[in-house]
């Protein structure tokens, strides 16, 4: 059984003790997200790609406020992954976090592993 861990610590990882175990590696389904409830009380999209990679970014919409990145449609342009919301479909880069719709927002990514 692996896990999957978030660093709570987007900005430096490798600090001792800011992973979090998220859920069963298994358990992600490709394509889909699903939210997962930080200690701070923050919300992160967990997501799987069709690929096999997994990526993790703030669940906070921060067009409408509303936590629901987790549930937005996953695809690809030009090569970068993104999730669209469900609400207003504005599309966040999974790597970076940055929106491909309007230069000025982005959302926090946080570094996912494989324990």
């Amino acid at each position: 059984m692996t896990t999957l861990e978030l660093s709570l610590s987007p900005e430096s990882p490798e600090s001792p003790g800011s992973w979090l175990a998220v859920c069963e590696e298994a358990r992600l389904t490709p394509g889909r997200g699903v939210a997962a409830l930080l200690p701070d009380g923050r919300q992160a999209a967990v997501f799987r790609d069709r690929a096999g990679r997994t990526y993790a970014i703030d669940n906070r919409d921060p067009f409408t406020g509303a936590q629901v990145l987790s549930r937005g449609l996953v695809g690809s342009a030009d090569g970068r992954p993104f999730v669209a919301s469900p609400l207003l479909k504005q599309r966040f880069d999974l790597e970076t976090g940055r929106c491909l719709d309007d230069d000025e927002v982005a959302v926090t990514v946080f570094p996912v592993r494989v324990a």
